[in-house]
């Protein structure tokens, strides 16, 4: 008799827990949070590293760049399978070189951050895939430095104050401010309810031709396919509550 009561005792337990594991707390997919989220994006740059060929540097890598960054969301409740939330990212890829005994260097660095706006389809379930966009600012910089490493504080003085003087340290920066558009995939698995894992993907459509230089003088000529246009991937680790 106990041995019968212990084995309706153990099913019992055990089809709770089961049962508990699959339920729902909502009709709709639910969950508010945030945390890090790490990329890799891949913008176009054949035409940088043409550039850099007479400027002794390498090829910035045309195979993409790390970038990091964080993000959070949150289902609205009164619509359902909607969610919003906001994003930032940050990352550069350069090179480097020594030519005639001077050090060469080129960076590429893309950034940006903006409002996030995602439907999470109705019929999966347990997991949340996630189709909407991100529009937001964001910024692209080229820099170029040429310099012999050594600085002294009198001769930097000596060097922008003399007009007749032929400078050996070199450098320019170039920037482009831009809105963008990003169409984006995301896959939120949830664990434990209260951390999720993200995978994802989409592409930043960017929107401004006008570029500075310097001390945000304009800078004209520049060819339009040097951009922030640039298809990437995502990922994340994030901390709430999470239903799907």
């Amino acid at each position: 008799m106990r041995y019968s009561i212990k084995v309706v005792l153990i099913i019992f337990v055990f089809t709770t827990l089961s049962f508990s594991q699959r339920q729902q707390y909502f009709d709709a997919p639910f969950g508010v949070g945030g945390g890090y989220s790490p990329g890799w994006f891949f913008p176009k740059l054949e035409l940088i590293n043409q550039k850099l060929k007479s400027f002794g540097v390498p090829d910035l890598s045309t195979n993409g760049f790390y970038t990091s960054g964080g993000s959070g969301f949150a289902y609205l409740g009164f619509i359902p399978y909607l969610r919003v939330g906001g994003m930032g990212y940050a990352g550069s890829t350069s090179n480097t070189s020594i030519v005639d005994g001077t050090n060469r260097e080129a960076k590429y660095s893309l950034g940006g951050g903006g409002l996030t706006i995602e439907y999470t389809l109705p019929f999966v379930k347990n997991v949340g895939i996630s189709v909407g966009g991100t529009i937001g600012l964001g910024s692209l910089s080229i820099e170029l430095y040429r310099n012999s490493g050594n600085f002294n504080w009198d001769y930097v003085w000596n060097e922008i104050s003399n007009s007749s003087s032929s400078a050996q340290n070199i450098s320019r920066i170039m920037k482009n401010n831009f809105w963008f558009f990003s169409p984006i995939l995301n896959v939120d698995i949830p664990v434990y309810r209260f951390v999720s894992i993200r995978f994802g993907f989409g592409y930043q459509l960017t929107f401004s031709d006008s570029w500075k230089i310097e001390n945000d003088k304009d800078l004209s000529s520049v060819p339009s396919s040097i951009n922030g246009n640039s298809f990437f991937i995502q990922s994340g680790i994030f901390i709430g509550f999470f239903s799907f």
